[in-house]
């Protein structure tokens, strides 16, 4: 009788992965969906950023004194209110978007894609829902 040559103690066996490769989870259609909130959070934030650069623009060569004028003598009135109210509204602009960029890759990071997943998520991590109980009980 001959035996098979048994394996060494140390030696690797590769094992069928259950979960499936990186490249299908992120072209999958969930993937995808909650990608969208964040691509669409950074062209807002593109954009919402040109629209800042162009009214700094705009503020900037409004006061720089033309060749020969004297520096001392503005040609356009300044108005502090309409000022704090520009600033504040690109402020905001910009906040907004940056935080939109920011929920859809944290929500694809968690891979969370409706509010049932977030509910979920957030009673299994609080220890509220046990394996054999449903949401009713």
């Amino acid at each position: 009788m001959t035996r098979p040559a048994a394996e060494p103690p140390n030696s690797v066996t590769q094992r069928p992965t259950d979960s499936p490769s990186l490249s299908s989870h992120i072209t999958s259609p969930r993937s995808r969906k909650q990608l969208g909130l964040f691509f669409a959070g950074a062209s807002f934030l593109v954009l919402s950023t040109l629209v800042t650069k162009r009214s700094l623009v705009r503020r900037h060569n409004a006061i720089v004194p033309k060749f020969y004028q004297p520096n001392t003598r503005l040609d356009t009135k300044v108005s502090p209110t309409l000022d704090a109210i520009d600033a504040l509204g690109l402020a905001t602009l910009n906040v907004f978007s940056f935080a939109m960029m920011t929920t859809g890759g944290a929500l694809w990071a968690f891979d969370i894609s409706s509010m049932d997943d977030m509910r979920s998520k957030l009673r299994v991590g609080l220890g509220l829902d046990d394996a054999g109980r449903s949401e009713k009980e």
